[in-house]
């Protein structure tokens, strides 16, 4: 029987969660703290992990990130009332492979347990992926996340934290603009209190580093009315 282990600190949900996983053919144990469960987590091979994104000590997506970096590779779904698309977005950042949102209903819960219990299945039992990987390459510019390296031409850039957080994740969807808002969300993440516009500062001075001109950025490029995207293949000046 494949074994799911639910975490949500409202614990009539959560029993809630469980019986319908059980109906699902799945052996269910329930969590309802994020430092506890962090640590169940890692104690057994779980086939799938629901995840609630607000928990007593760590939250949902500070749980699956770190997972992730420990190479868990079966399926997370994070719970949540967060409906937004930043938080979406840094929800799937985080690792999770599913994102459902509160409200929801029993039988479209069940059906994304069901479609993640399947994809367990054939994690454990046929060909296991290799851990996601903690290097990317773009263009120039090489990104290790583990070491947290930043490179161009293979020479190191000279990155504060910030910035190389703000890089690696823009590299890592080069083509893909993102608005201040969903940069603040996923880089500074949601206790940041500040202001849009400490992105454009950040984005500027990295741009000072990592463009051969900045005024004339081809790598990190505003997107008007939408935000700023990474391009691996700049078109030549």
């Amino acid at each position: 029987m494949q074994q799911l282990l639910v975490v949500e600190d409202d614990r009539d949900l959560a029993r809630l969660i469980a019986h319908h996983a059980t109906s699902c053919g799945a052996q269910v144990r329930l969590e309802f703290d994020g430092d506890r469960a962090f640590n169940t987590a890692q104690d057994h091979p779980w086939d799938l992990i629901i995840l609630d994104w607000m928990l007593p000590g760590r939250d949902g997506p500070s749980i699956c990130q770190q997972l992730r970096s420990r190479s868990y590779v079966h399926p997370i779904i994070l719970l949540t009332a967060r409906a937004s698309e930043s938080d979406h977005v840094r929800g799937l950042d985080a690792g999770a492979d599913d994102y459902v949102a509160k409200p929801f209903s029993v039988a479209e819960l069940k059906a994304r347990i069901r479609a993640q219990l399947r994809r367990s299945a054939m994690l454990r039992y046929g060909a296991e992926p290799a851990p996601p990987p903690s290097t990317w390459k773009a263009g120039e510019f090489v990104i290790d996340a583990a070491a947290r390296i930043a490179t161009r031409r293979g020479r190191p850039l000279a990155l504060t934290n910030r910035e190389f957080d703000l890089l690696a994740h823009l590299l890592r969807h080069s083509g893909r603009a993102f608005s201040r808002q969903q940069l603040l969300a996923v880089v500074w993440g949601p206790g940041f209190d500040g202001f849009d516009h400490t992105v454009n500062s950040h984005i500027n001075r990295l741009r000072a580093k990592i463009e051969d001109d900045p005024a004339e950025p081809r790598c990190l490029v505003t997107v008007w009315g939408q935000g700023y995207r990474f391009d691996a293949d700049p078109v030549p000046p």
